[in-house]
């Protein structure tokens, strides 16, 4: 039975209003900000602020999408709540001017009750809110929960995580365990994953697989600083600079290269996220002009120009949720060489050379054998689409 309305939590996407570039969640959130702005089923967005919970209709709504809220004056309670994040008062305070309500923290289930009819689904797909007491009274205004889970890396692998978003976490997983109708998995690993953790916690919800839809940017040339138009191979590693994933590896493995002439480029693309010392010690001793160049900021044509001119994506990741960038890479028809991640097997099967992501040894002689200037014979992947996304999801929420 479908919905008569659908609430979108988009506390994350203000809290990341002026952050920097968008991270995989973020885009998710706006994927699904954008997609339901345009049905008919009525729609309603619910933020999390400093002084309680915020409802917007769709007016409200297009102004987040749009960016309009986040160039507005602040307000006192901006300025009180938010010195050190200036940006993310000015957007509450433009959104306390757009909202239809407002309301304090123990009252939420009363503005949900009078504002969205009790078949309503409240979609939370940005990992925020994720806690009891809001859970509670969504559910206590009558509507269905529906939760992504993008993955458990923080209770698989703590070690991958900062130690003070473990637990968090953990206490955010026991509240979709206890209160979610319908958990959305993006793979069936992270499904399996996933299910084992609610299963310790108490109760496994119903669930359903609904891969990602991916956006394969058109190059933009233009775009990439002329430093980096190498003249010989080069290869592409993508995503965050922390230790999950794995970029010490591919260090080792250029030191076994320095050998080769020439010897290729390594261009690892990724804002710094969290990142032991040895690691930051590293990147930071690279020399100028060296093999090895790190790079953030760039547009997403200049990242898709960089991929399309690589001898192959590089991703030894150690853990992952989804893995955006071997299926970017794979439906670019550019080469993947991959950590054996069950995960990366599930999106793009024999579309990458799997190897061992503790051996350097193995990974320098693999990137030696790509590096000949001209590719093997391209073949492209079909990537996933949000619209399939959608229809697995909106049809259970």
């Amino acid at each position: 039975m479908a919905p008569d309305a659908r609430l979108l939590d988009l506390t994350r996407l203000v809290s990341r209003l002026g952050k920097g570039p968008a991270t995989g969640i973020d885009r998710v959130e706006s994927a699904y900000l954008e997609h339901l702005l345009v049905p008919s089923t009525p729609v309603f967005g619910l933020i999390r602020s400093a002084v309680g919970y915020m409802l917007l209709d769709r007016a409200g709504m297009w102004a987040l999408r749009d960016g309009s809220i986040a160039v507005g004056k602040n307000d006192i309670i901006g300025r009180l709540a938010y010195r050190r994040d200036p940006a993310r008062g000015r957007a509450e305070a433009a959104l306390r001017r757009v909202a239809i309500a407002r309301c304090t923290r123990p009252l939420l289930w009363r503005m949900l009750r009078q504002y969205l009819p009790q078949n309503a689904g409240y979609l939370n797909v940005g990992h925020a809110n994720l806690d009891h007491a809001c859970l509670a009274q969504v559910h206590r205004a009558g509507l269905r929960i529906g939760v992504l889970v993008h993955d458990t890396i923080p209770l698989d692998h703590p070690d991958f995580a900062r130690q003070d978003s473990v637990l968090p976490f953990r206490h955010k997983m026991q509240s979709v365990s206890l209160h979610a109708d319908v958990v959305i998995h993006t793979t069936q690993d992270t499904r399996r994953k996933t299910e084992r953790w609610l299963g310790d916690f108490g109760r496994v919800p119903p669930g359903i697989i609904a891969p990602l839809g991916v956006l394969v940017s058109p190059p933009v040339p233009a775009d990439v600083p002329p430093v980096l138009c190498f003249a010989g191979p080069y290869f592409v590693a993508l995503g965050t600079i922390e230790p999950r994933k794995n970029y010490s590896l591919l260090l080792d493995a250029w030191q076994l290269l320095a050998n080769i002439e020439p010897t290729p480029q390594l261009v690892i693309i990724g804002a710094r996220g969290w990142a032991n010392m040895a690691l930051l010690a590293r990147l930071e001793a690279l020399p100028a002009g060296g093999p090895v160049t790190v790079l953030h900021g760039l547009s997403d044509g200049a990242v898709a120009a960089l991929i399309d001119g690589s001898q192959a994506l590089l991703f030894p990741s150690l853990a992952e949720g989804f893995g955006l960038p071997p299926i970017e890479a794979a439906a670019r028809g550019v080469p993947v060489i991959s950590a054996n991640l069950a995960v990366v097997r599930d999106l793009i099967g024999d579309f990458a050379v799997y190897l061992d992501p503790t051996d350097a040894y193995s990974w320098a002689e693999t990137i030696a054998k790509h590096k000949k200037p001209a590719k093997p014979e391209e073949r492209r992947m079909t990537p996933p689409v949000w619209a399939d996304h959608f229809k697995i999801v909106l049809s259970r929420m």
